[in-house]
């Protein structure tokens, strides 16, 4: 299973749930087992670097400072091939289906969606003045991809 996470510029909430949700699928044995491979894209900016904020929360979480800064962010037009061949598509709001390439719409579905079966919008902490306001966010962040994470190991155990 191919899951894509997508925000506006790949410098902020898709990054930070990319990399949130691989360390929780390694940590689980049902997923690890499963061969589910994670990536991040943006559907509205192309960018060059991970947002300052984003590195230091994805520090607070235990990542590596190299290894956050070998995030070189997507963007739709550039890597077609993710959104290709995703299962899944994985955005913050529903603008970012809107800005999805309209032939992969179908495989979207929004962060809390998918974790909770209803919708609420994760905020572009970008626009935050404070690392505070930001980890906020980052925080619903990892609260769904948990969910999420909860979700597929029932999924993938009932198949043996």
């Amino acid at each position: 299973m191919k899951v894509l996470f997508v925000c506006s510029s790949n410098v902020c909430r898709s990054p930070y749930a990319e990399y949130v949700f691989r360390r929780m699928v390694k940590e689980s044995p049902v997923l690890s087992a499963a061969g589910i491979e994670v990536s991040s894209s943006a559907v509205f900016n192309k960018s060059r670097e991970i947002f300052p904020r984003a590195l230091i929360s994805l520090e607070k979480e235990g990542f590596s400072r190299e290894e956050i800064l070998a995030h070189k962010p997507s963007f739709k037009w550039c890597d077609k091939e993710r959104f290709r061949d995703a299962d899944v598509i994985i955005g913050m709001s529903k603008l970012h289906k809107l800005l999805t390439p309209c032939k992969y719409r179908k495989k979207f579905v929004t962060l809390s969606e998918a974790a909770e079966g209803k919708y609420t919008p994760l905020p572009d902490p970008f626009l935050y003045k404070t690392q505070e306001e930001y980890d906020k966010v980052m925080a619903q962040i990892k609260f769904y991809v948990g969910e999420y994470v909860k979700k597929l190991e029932e999924r993938f155990a009932t198949r043996g």
